[in-house]
Parts: structure tokens; C-alpha cells; sequence
């Protein structure tokens, strides 16, 4: 049994590599019917597969608008192209052995399962440095149980989410080095490449660089630790904003890394190397000297970019009202129904409540500094999820590693538990109560927030309204600008070669508004925006979510008559085939 715990110890990497690879095996069988029907389930996919297209296509690396979106002239994407590399790179790959619409669906599928690998091998060396050599596979087999976040690295989730939790990941594991300087690095590097693809996880990059500098002033020796953050934070921003930036990112916008937070970072980064440097005994001294450079950057930033301080989207108040505030994702968590939050919520808290015990175990011992930074950085994420349920899947990941150390204190007592009961139920019982998989099960029985017959057909329609066969029968018209919901657009581009006016992106705002206005106010108006945008053909889809904001709050609007089977002069009824979810007119 000794051999092979050193087996397991020693060979930690490769066999992490090797699950994996099997995990990545079953993953791709599992959701093979997903691929073959190229089924990005979410509009970020589907834009992000249009960004590559074009990109292959001889699009510039720098110029990232979209022109099928609101032709001819198409809006800017506040994206990067870091995270289109790897799937243009397997797209070309798989282009060598099959035809380029089959490599474009495997691409899709294989390109989220790469930054898995980094979750799982930068778990693996946090749980193995906090809790135990031996408990990295307990982690593995726990992993699953973080279901918001697993499904950011499921085949055909190809958008840029499970870039940024592996960079997350890579930070605690930094946080959590024993070597100072490689600590250091990796954090600096990961927040840096994480806020190069953009800014959702800008906060826990600023809460990062807090802790590594608490542990400086706290700890002297840490100086290290905080030089190699500094330089890696600072020059691989500006690395990353060189490399990557788009020509529309080289103006002072708040919603990516453009130059006004480039400046932040790169003098945050410079101020922090020269505390490290200067490195005072006094610890009070070094707490003022954080102090103040942490207000240098606040009182600054708040007088050049004044715009910053309020939406990074810098969207008008009407679009705000009308679309960004009813985004479910950016709502708080208390917001959503008891059904979705419930699930989503338990893990985070269990993992603050195993890495709060965890650290006053160790309150003595050479981990202590390093649970601490996980508790912190856990219980900022449960904070973040009052802000917008979106913190979720980051809030699973942190919560690992607490997660992992009850579990190996609970799982082995109620394995050595002299009572058989004890040992089969009892040990069944805490798995499910410590990986928080309990409340997937329990939720079922419920009474509360049961989804209603109208919600179960609104899902269904969805899918259908997504389906790729009911979408390439669109492709028996000759292409054209289709006006469509805002979130049917990005769908649209993807599978057919028509053009749509808007996708739910907030530097599409006009349109975005144009589309609401057009559906809610009279025929006439609607008629005259949609000719405004070249629009010669008018796509919906009955039951689809967004068609039923139109009608709740837009009654006697044009889009809740036409519903309601109303003919317009100017809309011609155009044939589709037999099932289709579609109603399709010629604009006249």
C-alpha cells in the first residue's frame, strides 16, 4: 500500500493527464449527437465560431467586426483572438484529413476540453500542496460535482469561459506555492492572459494581487513573490494588449483591456515591483506603503476615466432598461428561482466552510498561509454571486480544494467506522453531502419554482427554433439580410449564409434597440426600421424565449399581432417546409 501511494504520488502529473484524456474520450462520445449537429447551444458560441471563420477566411488578426451582423457595415466584438487560436489551430488540423464543415463540428467539440487539462492539473497541485500528497484523486472524482463549471469545458462550448477558469485555476495553485518566485509568475501570467480575453474575471484578478500583497506585508520573506507577480502582471498585459488588442480595443472603451485598464494593470504592476524592492522591516511601513499605491491607482484611475466608474458596457439607459437588466445571468443569485440557485450555491459555501476549517487547523503550520488565500479568495466568490449569478461557475472551482479537505477528514473516518451501516450508508452519505451533489437530488422533490406547462414549451420551441436542420432549409432562399430576435441572430449567421441585424452584444446596442423597437411599437414603425437596415426578409420563431417578452410587455405591439395570426400588406407569407418552427416573410 506504501508503493503505491508513492506510485500515486510521484506520477501525479502523467496520471492526471491520462483522466483527462479519458474524461475527454467520454465527453466527446457522450455528446457525439451535439457535434455531428454543430449545436452551440449559447450565442457567444455561435459568434465565437464566426470570429474564427473569418479569421481563416483572411479577416485581419486586428480587425474583429463582424459584418454579417447589421450589414454592410457590422459592429465591433470586444473580444480578443486568444481564445480563436486553439480552435482555428484544430479546425486546420482536422482540415488535413476531412472536409472543413465536419473539422469546424470536432474543433468545436475537442477546443473546450483543452483548458480542463489546466483546471485539472492546477487542482491537482493545490489540493496535493494544501491537504495532502495523497488527495489528488479525491479531487478528480469530486470535480464532476461542480456542474456550473464543468459545463464551461463541455464539447461545443467553445466561447472564451473555460480559458478564464483555467487561468483562475492556475492563480490559486500560484497563491498556493511554496516557491516564491514561480508563485508569483504564474499568478501575474494568469491574471494577465485572463484579462487579455477580457474583463469577467477582473475581479478576482484585483483580489488575487490583494492577497499576494497582504502576504507581503504580513510576511517579509513574501517579497519574492510579489516581485515575479508584479513583472509578469505589468509586462504580460502590455504583451497581450500588443499581441492581441483590436483596432476598436485601442481607444479608451471600459468593457476590455483596452488602454485605460492597460494603465491600471501596468501601473499597478510597476508600483507594486518597487515596494517589493524597496521592501521596508517595519511591517507597519509596509502597509502603508500597499495603502497608499493601492490608492495612487483608485484616485487616479477615478480622475482619468471618470466613464469607468459606472457600466464597463457604457450602454445608454434605455438599452440598459429594456435588455442588459434583464439578462439572467447578470442578475444576482437571489434573483433566480429557488430551483437554479439552490444547486448552484451549496458547493461554494461548503468549500468556504472546509477551507475556513482547514486554515484553523493549520493556523501553525507552513499551509496556513496558503488555506488562508483560499479562504479569501473562496468567500470573495459567494460575495460575487450577490452581484450576478454569472460568478457561479468561478465560485465552484474555488471551492474545491475546501471541499477536498473535508472530504478527506469525513470519507476515511466513515470508512474505518467500526459499524458496516456506517461504513457503506455512512460513507454514501457524507460523498453526497460534502460534494454538495445532494441538492441536484433533492431539488427534484421540491415544491418550489416547478417549471410551468407555457416554460416547458418555451424550452421546447427554443431547441427547435436552434435546431441546424430547420435552420439550413433557410438556405433555399437566396442569402439575404434577415430581421430576426436579437437572439436567434448570432444562431442565424452561424448555419445558414444569411445575414441577421443584431446579436445580443452591447457595442451592437442600436441595432439591439432597433429590433426591440420594431417588435414592440406599430406595424409601421416596425416596417420602417426593418427597411432602414436593409432587412428584405423577416424570420421568427413562436414560443422562442425573447418573442415572449414582446408580447408580455409590448400588447397590441406589431410583433404581439402578428402573433396572433394578424396580416400586414407589406408582409408577404413565404413557404417553409412541412415542421418547421418558422414563420418566414418577404419585407415589402
Amino acid at each position: 500500500m506504501a508503493e503505491w501511494a508513492a506510485l500515486v504520488d510521484r506520477s501525479w502529473l502523467r496520471m492526471t493527464l491520462v483522466v483527462w484524456g479519458l474524461s475527454s474520450l467520454w465527453y466527446l462520445w457522450d455528446r457525439s449527437g451535439q457535434i455531428r449537429w454543430l449545436a452551440l447551444g449559447d450565442t457567444d458560441d455561435n459568434m465565437r465560431l464566426m470570429q474564427v471563420r473569418a479569421l481563416l477566411d483572411g479577416q485581419g488578426w486586428f480587425d474583429l467586426r463582424q459584418y454579417r451582423l447589421n450589414p454592410p457595415g457590422g459592429f465591433d466584438i470586444h473580444w480578443s483572438r486568444v481564445v480563436d487560436l486553439p480552435l482555428a489551430g484544430l479546425i486546420l488540423l482536422l482540415d488535413q484529413f476531412t472536409t472543413r464543415p465536419i473539422a469546424e463540428r470536432w474543433a468545436c467539440g475537442i477546443a473546450p476540453l483543452l483548458p480542463l487539462a489546466v483546471v485539472m492539473v492546477a487542482l491537482v497541485a493545490t489540493v496535493r500542496r494544501l491537504v495532502a500528497p495523497g488527495a489528488w484523486p479525491l479531487a478528480l472524482v469530486l470535480l464532476p460535482g461542480a456542474a456550473a463549471t464543468m459545463l464551461m469545458f463541455m464539447p461545443m462550448r467553445i466561447d472564451h469561459h473555460g480559458w478564464q477558469l483555467a487561468c483562475l485555476g492556475v492563480t490559486v495553485a500560484g497563491l498556493c506555492d511554496p516557491r516564491q518566485a514561480r508563485g508569483g509568475l504564474l499568478v501575474g501570467g494568469a491574471s494577465a492572459l485572463s484579462l487579455t480575453i477580457g474583463l469577467e474575471l477582473l475581479p478576482y484578478a484585483a483580489m488575487a494581487g490583494a492577497i499576494i500583497a497582504l502576504r507581503w506585508v504580513w510576511d517579509r520573506a513574501e517579497a519574492v513573490r510579489l516581485q515575479g507577480y508584479a513583472l509578469t502582471l505589468g509586462g504580460g498585459a502590455a504583451i497581450g494588449f500588443a499581441l492581441f488588442a483590436s483596432e476598436a480595443n485601442r481607444v479608451l472603451r471600459c468593457d476590455a483591456l483596452t488602454p485605460v485598464w492597460l494603465s491600471a494593470v501596468v501601473v499597478a504592476g510597476a508600483l507594486l515591483f518597487l515596494l517589493a524592492r524597496a521592501d521596508p522591516a517595519s511591517r507597519a511601513v509596509r502597509l502603508g506603503l500597499a495603502v497608499a499605491a493601492g490608492a495612487v491607482i483608485a484616485v487616479g484611475f477615478a480622475l482619468l476615466f471618470p466613464q469607468c466608474l459606472t457600466r464597463p458596457e457604457q450602454v445608454s439607459d434605455e438599452l440598459a432598461r429594456v435588455w442588459l437588466n434583464n439578462v439572467r445571468e447578470a442578475k444576482p443569485i437571489f434573483r433566480h428561482p429557488f430551483r437554479t440557485a439552490f444547486p448552484i450555491v451549496t458547493l461554494p459555501l461548503i468549500g468556504l466552510a472546509g477551507a475556513l476549517f482547514a486554515a484553523w487547523r493549520a493556523r501553525r503550520g507552513p499551509r496556513a498561509v496558503g488555506w488562508a488565500a483560499v479562504a479569501l479568495f473562496t468567500a470573495f466568490a459567494c460575495a460575487m454571486m450577490l452581484w450576478q449569478a454569472r460568478a457561479g461557475p468561478a465560485a465552484q472551482l474555488l471551492a474545491l480544494p475546501g471541499v477536498t479537505a473535508l472530504a478527506w477528514i469525513i470519507l476515511p473516518w466513515c470508512l474505518r467506522h467500526p459499524l458496516l451501516p456506517v461504513r457503506v450508508f455512512g460513507t454514501v452519505g457524507a460523498f453526497l453531502g460534502v460534494s454538495g451533489l445532494f441538492a441536484g437530488l433533492v431539488i427534484k422533490y421540491l415544491p418550489v419554482d416547478r417549471p410551468s406547462p407555457n416554460a416547458r414549451v418555451v424550452n421546447r420551441s427554443s431547441g427547435r427554433c436552434n435546431a441546424l436542420p430547420q435552420l439550413e432549409k433557410l438556405n433555399r432562399y437566396p442569402a439575404q439580410v434577415m430581421f430576426t430576435f436579437v437572439d436567434l441572430g448570432p444562431r442565424l449567421i452561424a448555419t445558414t449564409h444569411h445575414s441577421a441585424v443584431a446579436g445580443p452584444y452591447h457595442r451592437n446596442g442600436d441595432a439591439i434597440l432597433d429590433v426591440h423597437h420594431a417588435f414592440r411599437r406599430s406595424p409601421a414603425e416596425a416596417r420602417a426600421i426593418m427597411r432602414r437596415h436593409g432587412a428584405t426578409m423577416l424570420l421568427v420563431c413562436p414560443n422562442m424565449p425573447e418573442s415572449t417578452v414582446y408580447r408580455a410587455r409590448a400588447s397590441g405591439g406589431f410583433y404581439d399581432r402578428l402573433a396572433k395570426g394578424e396580416r400586414f400588406g407589406w408582409l408577404q407569407p413565404l413557404p417553409l417546409p412541412r415542421g418547421s418552427p418558422f414563420r418566414l416573410f418577404r419585407i415589402g
